[in-house]
């Protein structure tokens, strides 16, 4: 089943800036947390930035990599349904394939998105 669909991917020199969404139109943003992964060639999928619901003061929490902080912001519109990640003074280790999660807070629930490229030019 197809849950998330990721886009906004494509060429950009590097020092500019892309704003990545994903759609999730079936994903309840109560009770799943959502995150950013991507993989660059030759090398492991890893955790970007990650977005869940603090009911404590009424926000979301967010965590980013070291590598990213200050560069990349996650976001959520619950109206709308939809993940985004806005990526500035992109690097060309930035480079690579962005994945949208979805986990599910209390069950063994994972789903992915299919990718969307991000490729980095001088």
């Amino acid at each position: 089943q197809v849950q998330l669909v990721e886009s906004g991917g494509g060429l950009v020199q590097a020092g500019g800036s892309l704003r990545l969404s994903c759609a999730a139109p079936r994903i309840s943003f109560s009770l799943f947390f959502m995150a950013w992964y991507r993989q660059a060639p030759g090398k492991q999928r890893e955790l970007v930035a990650s977005i869940s619901e603090d009911r404590t003061i009424y926000d979301d929490s967010t965590n980013y990599a070291d590598s990213v902080k200050g560069r990349f912001t996650i976001s959520k519109d619950s109206a709308k349904k939809t993940v985004y990640q806005q990526k500035n003074n992109l690097k060309h280790e930035d480079m690579g394939v962005y994945y949208c999660n979805a986990k599910r807070h209390s069950a063994a629930l994972d789903f992915w998105g299919q990718g969307t490229q991000v490729t980095v030019s001088s």
